[in-house]
């Protein structure tokens, strides 16, 4: 599953942009079928079904979290967008503010759909791949707009995400081209860091059930650290004070979490990624790290892979004197 199994009121209090989730995997992705490049109208297939674009999207409304991002990468602004759930300043990242050229889109709800807002936009296009709707949310949308759901239940990788979002725009040769750009950095600083090579990690969120959920190697935020190379550890789900033993990996991401958050608990100063300062303590919600992870965009991906490959390249090196703060 790219759908994280964390539960509503979990994904409420946790997280920081969205629910987080996507592939590990780093192959270049296939563009969907389509018109050629440009054409309309485009018959895009989804898990409610399919929607056809008549014409090129004049005024596109994104209801997923992380969607108005792809839609910006492709050098074009939403007039409305979801409301990111959580403490992180959306409105605000850095990642986006060229793109946004300093308008502000509208937004269409946050934890639900605002749907008569939706339509007051008057969308001629809405895009929720990474949205969670169920059947009767498209059926509302649908009516609205042509509506474009994830793929199928199972969800979509940042990838699959941005090529979508170009066939509907008529700007595949473009997606393509970002998930390219985007591919190569990582493939970049993987070869500058030849000691990431074979290492493993666990990325846990902090605060979780009153320990720590250990993430999926499916969820966006593990497939983010697995995407320099890393191998996710084995252990994943809720992890309580007594366990924490057991999120021991040469890299260990404390999600959410400071250094002083995780001061006082033994279990987690016993353990040898501690010990040996290869814990990597991402901070609160609201922090710019937290938030480029969990956008997980073709926007926001460089931005914290900038972030966190010095953090990385100083919790490998094989020297506890190096902080990875």
């Amino acid at each position: 599953m790219r759908y994280p199994r964390l539960g509503a009121a979990v994904l409420l209090s946790a997280v920081v942009a969205l629910a987080g989730c996507s592939s590990p995997s780093q192959e270049p992705a296939a563009a969907p079928s389509a018109a050629p490049d440009g054409g309309f109208p485009v018959t895009i297939a989804h898990q409610y079904g399919s929607a056809t674009i008549p014409a090129t999207p004049q005024r596109i409304v994104t209801v997923g979290f992380n969607e108005a991002d792809f839609v910006l990468a492709l050098g074009e602004k939403p007039v409305g967008e979801r409301e990111v759930l959580g403490t992180f300043d959306a409105d605000r990242r850095s990642w986006a503010q060229a793109a946004l050229g300093g308008t502000t889109p509208e937004k269409v709800g946050g934890t639900e759909i605002d749907f008569e807002k939706v339509a007051s936009l008057r969308p001629d296009l809405i895009l929720g791949v990474y949205s969670f709707m169920e059947q009767a949310d498209y059926d509302k949308l649908s009516a609205i707009a042509p509506t474009i759901a994830a793929p199928d239940a199972d969800g979509a990788t940042w990838q699959e995400q941005t090529l979508i979002t170009g066939q509907a725009l008529g700007k595949q040769a473009q997606a393509q081209q970002v998930v390219t750009e985007v591919e190569k950095k990582y493939t970049d600083t993987i070869a500058a860091h030849p000691e990431f090579a074979g290492r493993t990690v666990t990325v846990g969120l902090w605060g979780v059930d009153s320990g720590i959920y250990a993430l999926e190697p499916s969820d966006l935020r593990t497939s983010f650290y697995t995407g320099f190379g890393l191998t996710p550890s084995s252990i994943t789900g809720s992890v309580g004070p007594e366990s924490y033993g057991r999120l021991e990996a040469d890299v260990v991401v404390a999600a959410g979490a400071t250094r002083a958050d995780l001061a006082n608990q033994p279990t987690f100063q016993s353990l040898p990624a501690t010990q040996q300062n290869r814990v990597i303590y991402t901070g609160g919600f609201d922090t710019e790290l937290n938030g480029a992870v969990g956008y997980g965009s073709p926007l926001s991906i460089p931005v914290a892979i900038d972030l966190v490959t010095p953090r990385l390249a100083a919790a490998l090196d094989g020297d506890p004197a190096t902080g990875t703060d």
